[in-house]
């Protein structure tokens, strides 16, 4: 039986500037992504998600809208991987200066695309921005979207 990895992704948006929160990751999969991280046991996939951004970000986050699930299977690890995103215009608190994931900051969502986003990353807005599909699945270096 494969080892199942669960984690999370959100990105906020600012819908009065229209601009979208992005972090800068410095550790793994390095680039701008939306804040998330890792399922710890005894948490719900929602509680997972605000934690997450809360330490990324120093954001508390609510009324979580899911917009998709990203997945994949590593042979090599024997791993299955999942990715459950959301998307949220509720949020409130102070926006860290640095954290040790890295840099998070606003950009206007028109230049969004400008970014230069960790591997994969730039594929899966359409997933967030526009609720274009619900799953994307990574098998033998292809993505099919549903």
């Amino acid at each position: 039986m494969s080892k199942i990895i669960l984690t999370n992704m959100c990105m906020v948006y600012d819908q009065e500037n229209n601009k979208v929160l992005v972090q800068n990751r410095i550790k793994s999969w390095k680039g701008i992504t939306f804040p998330g991280g890792h399922i710890e046991d005894g948490e719900s996939l929602v509680e997972s998600t605000i934690r997450e951004v809360k330490e990324e970000t120093g954001l508390t986050v609510a009324n979580l809208e899911p917009c998709g699930v990203i997945n994949w299977y590593n042979e090599e690890k024997d791993e299955r991987y999942f990715v459950f995103n959301y998307r949220t215009c509720d949020f409130s608190g102070e926006l860290l200066k640095e954290t040790d994931e890295g840099d998070v900051f606003w950009v206007h969502k028109d230049n969004l695309r400008q970014l230069d986003f960790a591997e994969g990353m730039e594929e899966r807005l359409p997933m967030f921005l526009e609720k274009a599909y619900a799953e994307g699945f990574y098998h033998e270096e292809q993505v099919k979207w549903y």
